[in-house]
């Protein structure tokens, strides 16, 4: 079932000193989440993807659309309610630097965390918990405690929010490219971290322009282009049967292991000029047809849980 439903979503930015041109960062956007799921949220840089993680974060307010959490409108959400529900959801983020206070030691995150949503906790049972949430993420509490951030890795700093997130027992983590910053041997133990949270019962939004590691973790995968979702689906079945165009290109584009990269075979579509079309991947789409321009675009099921927005699916 169920437990975050996203509903017709939209943020949209004004452009321009008067604001009359609008820019759609998320553009009717629907999708639900169930529990214990990671959800890949899978794009190029602008295609929305970080936005709608910070809407379900409430960091940002929708233009229109919902966001249903747990059968409640998050942005309905006040005082007691939405204290719990940052208990319930909460973000971890690209640069984990930026997320710590350079003056503060390591302990003041937890602290916080105590002093915000667990003041029933007595004090004299604190440590043991904090201690037990960071063995719980492969760190060794006498070489973490007393410090500052600047003395510990990135990698380090990213397992001490998965265990503040672990403190607060978290039912769906927001995880916007948090291990793009790390080197190759973190990012795997930080995916089998995800994984292992997974199997305690928490769903993971796992922001992503990396096809790989979207593959490698989610059981599901979106795909995203200028704000829309083109293709969705279990992740085995978009990744092995890619119908979308864009979908598709984006998969060639991996590079292969021993293969070096020839110029020439770049991807360079023709262009056609005109109105605005219909479908935003119009004019970079290799098998557009003319009524691609103007047609009402729906999202199309090719096969059980796997759907794609384009008029030519399964053609």
């Amino acid at each position: 079932m169920s437990f975050l439903v996203v509903q017709n979503l939209t943020k949209e930015y004004p452009l321009g000193l008067l604001g009359k041109e609008k820019l759609k960062a998320v553009d009717d956007v629907s999708f639900e989440i169930e529990r214990s799921k990671i959800v890949s949220l899978i794009g190029e840089s602008g295609s929305g993807k970080t936005t709608i993680g910070k809407l379900v974060l409430r960091l940002l307010k929708p233009t229109s659309g919902r966001i249903v959490f747990d059968g409640k409108d998050v942005f309905s959400l006040r005082k007691e309610e939405l204290r719990d529900y940052y208990r319930r959801v909460q973000g971890v983020f690209q640069d984990p630097f930026s997320s710590f206070n350079p003056i503060y030691k390591i302990d003041r995150v937890f602290d916080m965390v105590f002093e915000e949503f667990l003041p029933e906790v007595k004090a004299s049972e604190r440590k043991a918990r904090i201690e037990q949430v960071l063995v719980s993420v492969g760190l060794n509490p006498s070489q973490i405690l007393g410090k500052y951030p600047h003395q510990l890795s990135g990698g380090q700093l990213q397992r001490i929010l998965i265990a503040r997130i672990l403190l607060l027992d978290v039912e769906l983590l927001v995880a916007d490219e948090i291990i793009s910053m790390l080197d190759a041997s973190t990012r795997v133990d930080v995916l089998n971290l995800l994984g292992d949270l997974k199997k305690r019962g928490m769903s993971v939004i796992f922001i992503t322009h990396d096809l790989s590691l979207g593959y490698y973790i989610s059981d599901e995968a979106l795909i995203m282009y200028r704000g829309s979702i083109v293709e969705m689906g279990d992740t085995e079945k978009v990744f092995r049967n890619p119908v979308h165009p864009y979908t598709r290109m984006l998969l060639e584009s991996v590079p292969e292991v021993g293969k070096k990269w020839d110029l020439r075979e770049r991807f360079t579509p023709e262009l056609i000029g005109g109105d605005s079309a219909s479908c935003k991947y119009y004019d970079r789409c290799p098998i557009r047809e003319r009524h691609c321009r103007t047609a009402h675009l729906q999202m199309v099921e090719v096969e059980e849980n796997h759907k794609v927005l384009c008029l030519k699916a399964g053609a």
